[in-house]
């Protein structure tokens, strides 16, 4: 007889499995035999020690494998003729009640994937990015790289102003104390790069080398060190030299820095604008992205499996604590870091995940072979040495792998874009890039 599928609440369900006493002991007799036939016990050759004694030593490990094997066994058989798909693993607890003579029987809970019904993608409202790359832009990301490459000269009677490094001595006190990072000599930092404080720079703006300024600043309730977050300290600084940022002229030395070789200005000013424009591609790419993918989640409300939810919330933990492993973060692996925090964004991962699985299959948006290709030598533009990239990215199957997920977000993303309500976004190029 068919064991009976309960549906309990949402995805969960529960069946019972029930094993033959006399199935479990035949197969259990077998493994032993076998394990007698090499088994070396003391005060015996190999493999003439007593069934009974292999029993003893070997028994009870071999019956609890067995066990499983053949309620795994059995609950594979019922979900396959249930045509279920189990989300997770299984949750088996031994049942006593009802039980028939001979037989062990188990009641296993679990979860199943949900039913998906892909949203009329024609009700879909999507943004697509747009953005114009001008001269200005191009000239301002030329002054930056300017700026990165400054000569700092000191300034006799220089007041510090934005772009100037100034080198001072400090100290800081709470309630009159000294604390632990509050106090360096002969520190330098260049106003404006938002390496210290807002208000640390902005005591500093306009002193000159020799003079001596008091202050009060709080820490952000939020700041690194737990010892002053959210405390007011009492900083004296001392500035000793204010040092002018001389930029570089944007001549043939200027384009030999930045990797052209010819020292020739005009390349230097079109390679960047390639890079620009390929960056701005890829943000404008991302930001649609964003778009399709916020419009689908946001119109399907189907359940999704906690346990799916749980291992990605587990994995974002984790993914934390190794980031913070990479910063140098004492105790990383013991930290608190609560699983709740991500669940919401977990919920979502999943959901959005399952949705677009479904529409993969149902519009056949399988990414191709000649797609991933095309990706491969567009990412391989990057690089001084393109073939070699794209023979790598074809030889290794972890990085065609990589390449194959992106191309199918992007038949998503296309197929979407395709059926939706599209309405076009000018995006400016600051705002895009983040620097404004």
């Amino acid at each position: 007889m068919q064991p009976v599928v309960e549906k309990l609440s949402g995805l969960e369900r529960r069946v019972d499995v029930v094993v033959s006493l006399a199935d479990v002991e035949k197969e259990v007799q077998a493994q032993l035999k076998r394990v007698a036939r090499t088994a070396k016990v003391q005060g015996f050759r190999p493999g003439k020690a007593p069934l009974s004694i292999i029993e003893r030593s070997h028994g009870p490990g071999i019956r609890y494998d067995v066990i499983n094997d053949e309620v795994g066994r059995s609950l594979d058989k019922v979900l396959s003729d249930s045509q279920l798909r189990v989300a997770g693993s299984p949750q088996l607890e031994p049942k006593t009640e009802g039980v028939e003579d001979g037989t062990l029987a188990f009641s296993a809970t679990f979860e199943v994937y949900p039913e998906i019904e892909v949203p009329d993608l024609s009700t879909l409202q999507i943004t697509r990015s747009t953005c114009e790359v001008s001269d200005a832009d191009i000239q301002r990301t030329i002054d930056i790289l300017r700026r990165q490459r400054a000569v700092y000269e000191a300034r006799e009677g220089r007041k510090a102003g934005e772009g100037d490094r100034v080198t001072l001595d400090f100290v800081g006190r709470i309630d009159g104390e000294e604390f632990e990072g509050g106090k360096a000599e002969a520190f330098p930092f260049v106003l404006g790069q938002g390496r210290m404080l807002p208000e640390f720079e902005t005591a500093v703006t306009g002193m000159a080398a020799g003079e001596t300024k008091t202050f009060p600043l709080t820490f952000p309730e939020d700041y690194g060190s737990q010892q002053v977050a959210g405390k007011t300290a009492e900083f004296t600084i001392t500035v000793t030299e204010v040092a002018e940022g001389v930029l570089p002229e944007v001549d043939s030395e200027f384009a030999k820095q930045l990797g052209q070789a010819e020292g020739d200005v005009e390349k230097l000013l079109a390679d960047v604008r390639t890079n620009i424009e390929r960056e701005v591609k890829a943000r404008l790419q991302a930001r649609t992205k964003g778009s399709v993918m916020d419009a689908l989640v946001g119109a399907c409300n189907f359940d999704v499996p906690k346990a799916l939810v749980k291992n990605d919330a587990e994995g974002r933990v984790a993914a934390a604590r190794e980031d913070l492993k990479q910063r140098g973060v004492p105790n990383a692996d013991s930290l608190p870091i609560p699983l709740e925090a991500f669940e919401a964004e977990s919920e979502r991962r999943v959901r959005l995940g399952l949705l677009v699985s479904e529409l993969v299959n149902s519009a056949d948006l399988q990414a191709k072979p000649e797609q991933v290709r095309a990706r491969i030598e567009e990412f391989a533009q990057n690089y001084e040495e393109p073939a070699q990239v794209v023979a790598y990215y074809l030889s290794d199957r972890q990085r065609r792998a990589e390449i194959e997920a992106i191309v199918l977000e992007d038949n998503v993303v296309d197929h979407v874009l395709s059926k939706a309500q599209v309405t076009e976004e000018s995006v400016g190029f600051e705002e895009l890039m983040g620097t404004n």
